[in-house]
């Protein structure tokens, strides 16, 4: 069961197998303890829950202290994620997935929160060209028309406005996986990883792969 919640550390490079640089992101990813496993008797379908990082026994609920306790885990995960699966678990709770459930030239999905730009208008948003940029202009980055005249007397649906912008799920397919340090709990994965550094990160075997 190839799926591992992790934390982005940032980015650099590394001189791959072949000699050539390669710029890759650093994820910390797990150990995550197996919380709860979920089967089609018990639950409707098939999944495993997984837990990462710890929370001091003073911030965790007596809720989620108990949840932890019953799958005989002595901390509280501070995150916990739920990996569907096609067939029943073979993971039982208690048991820990680490980084070695994945190979080095692994192709993997990336799933994270984007990072939040706050409330930007159409230039930046959507990418539109913008009026002219000349001195008697008043319209150098405004949104321009957005409506016809009496028929539809409307603007159209979808129609691109400024607003917020990012702070948005977004999952990133076909990343490869360069390198595996199994000590440090570290994925180096070529290529950028939705989120900030020090985000949430879901790091799992690609459901569409493609040969890298």
């Amino acid at each position: 069961m190839a799926t591992l919640i992790g934390k982005k550390l940032g980015m650099t490079q590394i001189y791959n197998s072949k000699n050539v640089l390669v710029p890759v992101t650093v994820v910390e990813a797990g150990p995550c303890p197996v919380v709860q496993v979920k089967t089609v008797k018990t639950d409707g379908y098939n999944a495993i829950q997984l837990g990462f990082g710890a929370l001091k026994a003073k911030n965790a609920t007596k809720a989620e202290a108990g949840h932890a306790k019953k799958a005989g885990i002595e901390t509280t995960p501070r995150k916990l994620s739920e990996a569907r699966l096609s067939e029943a678990p073979t993971l039982r709770a208690g048991d820990v997935v680490r980084v070695t459930a994945f190979t080095e030239g692994q192709v993997i999905d990336a799933i994270g929160t984007s990072k939040g730009k706050g409330f930007q208008g159409v230039v930046k948003k959507h990418n539109t060209a913008g009026g002219p940029a000349s001195h008697g202009s008043m319209s150098h980055r405004r949104i321009g028309s957005i409506g016809m005249r009496q028929t539809p007397g409307r603007s159209w649906k979808n129609q691109p406005m400024p607003g917020h912008m990012g702070l948005e799920r977004r999952t990133v397919q076909n990343l490869c996986i360069v390198k595996i340090i199994a000590n440090k709990n570290l994925l180096l994965v070529k290529g950028a990883i939705p989120g900030a550094n020090g985000d949430t990160v879901i790091i799992r075997a690609a459901k569409k792969a493609k040969k890298v």
